[in-house]
């Protein structure tokens, strides 16, 4: 009787179990378009503006290991061997220059940030709500890298102009790139400090966004909480 008994709540807490497992997988494929799209939005826009915050502020990245802004590749090897010369200074103001000029241009993107995600489609949404780690920062790359490059450029060249490097950057940086030692991106100092911003803002944004998949609730949004909550 008793292993007739254990017998039936093996097979009932089976069923329940794939009920329950059931349920969820349905949960995503019953979101309507609208659900999907407006919960992926408001977790975008919501990881956008906490991007923009954690970022645009002194040590934003200078103080942040994951996105500060090295000397690239063979001129940081090179930056060894200047502090060895006593251009130690020097080299140390070159590289909080080139975090301070990210840091203060990162909140001029916010517009255009938020912009793509408002102007996002019903297919965007949906690719980003099943897709892989990356797939925000592919949205976000392929929607502003150029604009928000164009508009961030003339500003870093503002705030590299301070540093008398920079100059002595780019033309040691153009020989280096000639010779196959430096790649042609990195040979200019301002579109290397550009181009290293963006990637930092979109790590950061990508980052937000696993954040509120892992708990969907942190959001504080009952929309967010549903449509997140259906990858669960």
């Amino acid at each position: 009787m008793q292993r007739r008994q254990f017998n039936h709540s093996i097979v009932f807490g089976t069923l329940l179990l794939g009920t329950y497992r059931q349920a969820w997988a349905l949960s995503l494929a019953d979101l309507t378009d609208q659900d999907a799209s407006r919960g992926v939005k408001a977790a975008l826009e919501k990881g956008a503006l906490a991007a923009v915050l954690l970022l645009g502020r002194p040590d934003g990245f200078l103080g942040n290991p994951q996105v500060r802004i090295p000397l690239p590749g063979y001129l940081n090897d090179a930056a060894r061997l200047l502090k060895t010369m006593g251009q130690g200074k020097r080299v140390d103001e070159l590289v909080t220059r080139m975090n301070r000029a990210a840091e203060s241009v990162v909140p001029l993107g916010q517009q255009q940030l938020v912009g793509a995600v408002r102007n996002m489609s019903v297919g965007d949404a949906k690719s980003i709500l099943t897709g892989d780690n990356d797939s925000v920062t592919r949205f976000f790359a392929s929607k502003t890298r150029e604009p928000l490059g164009e508009t961030f450029l003339p500003l870093v060249t503002q705030a590299t102009e301070k540093v008398g490097l920079a100059a002595s950057y780019n033309r040691l940086a153009g020989r280096a790139a000639g010779l196959g030692l430096l790649k042609q991106d990195e040979a200019n100092i301002e579109r290397y400090i550009t181009g290293k911003t963006l990637d930092g803002l979109y790590t950061i944004i990508g980052e937000e966004e696993r954040k509120i998949r892992r708990d969907p609730v942190s959001a504080g949004s009952a929309l967010v909480k549903k449509v997140f909550g259906a990858l669960k």
